[in-house]
């Protein structure tokens, strides 16, 4: 925009002025400024203020370079926000160093100094306006809430059922499970309520339909019985003509267990004599947990009768 072009060399021209004055001739500058200078290093941190100069021409040099800088960006459109803010901070140190007016004794002088003071007042002001132009781009706060809208509408799509209009993302899906779980409650109401409806109907069937099965058995019965006799015929004739051979193999594995058993007696004997203590030990603890727990009932059957008795 042309107004843009015409007003920001207009502004930074007292600053490009007052910039290359201070840092060609600090030493007037640094007298004014020694007393500020001074309070100010000692109102910081001792550790902040040992890592800035101390000499006041060497601060006004800085502070002089800062502004040819700012004015230059800003008078060539090249970062003017940046420049701008730059250019406001400049002028504290300035303002309040080189115009303390309510120090001044003398009128004219008191005067002079407050024209001064608040015309770098005015100055920070638009400067301030400067840093706040975008040159009808969206701010950077509008442009991180377009986004964050954006993010929070992709994060509503992806959950179930969606996100209503209004409402957050969690709001919404708790809203749509309740009236999820209320419709399945209203349909099973009504399913309950139609099988209410149906069972005498349903009952009816099923009884119709054991009636014809029974019918059926009834009727297939003599094939079933005759199909069940034959069965058994073929059954006895197989284990007739099988039975030498299961005998002899009855015999075979009869022989074998035989052998087995008489290899594993002895051997069974041995384990049931390393055995035997313990198992009588543990038969006599066993008879005389049997008769402590009798003589314990008896007791107890005693104590109830003559309680019963008095």
């Amino acid at each position: 925009m042309i107004l843009r072009r015409i007003a920001r060399p207009m502004l930074a021209t007292v600053f490009f002025a007052s910039g290359i004055d201070a840092v060609r001739k600090p030493a007037g500058r640094a007298e004014m400024a020694g007393d500020f200078i001074e309070s100010s290093l000692n109102a910081l941190p001792p550790n902040v203020s040992a890592t800035l100069p101390s000499d006041p021409a060497t601060l006004v040099r800085i502070n002089g370079a800062i502004q040819v800088g700012g004015a230059a960006l800003l008078a060539t459109g090249k970062f003017p926000r940046v420049a701008a803010i730059a250019l406001a901070g400049s002028l504290v140190p300035t303002t309040f160093a080189g115009h303390p007016f309510w120090q001044e004794t003398d009128p004219a002088k008191r005067a002079a100094q407050r024209t001064q003071f608040f015309k770098n007042i005015s100055l920070t002001g638009g400067l301030l306006i400067a840093a706040a132009d975008t040159e009808g781009k969206p701010s950077l706060a509008w442009r991180g809430k377009r986004k964050a809208n954006a993010a929070g509408a992709a994060v509503s799509a992806a959950l179930p059922f969606g996100a209503k209009a209004g409402t957050s993302a969690w709001d919404s899906f708790v809203e749509r499970t309740h009236d999820g779980a209320t419709a399945l409650g209203e349909k099973s109401e009504n399913v309950a309520e139609k099988v209410r409806d149906r069972a005498p109907e349903l009952a009816e069937v099923a009884r119709e339909r054991s009636v014809e099965f029974a019918d059926l058995l009834r009727d297939r019965a003599p094939e079933l019985a005759e199909l069940a006799r034959e069965r058994s015929t073929e059954w006895a004739e197989l284990i007739s003509e099988r039975a030498p051979e299961l005998a002899e193999a009855a015999r075979d594995r009869s022989t074998e267990w035989a052998e087995l058993i008489s290899e594993r007696s002895a051997e069974v004997a041995d384990r049931l004599g390393e055995k035997a203590p313990e198992l009588a030990e543990s038969a006599r603890s066993l008879a005389a947990t049997a008769q402590e727990k009798a003589q314990e009932t008896a007791d107890a059957g005693r104590r109830r009768w003559r309680k019963a008795a008095s």
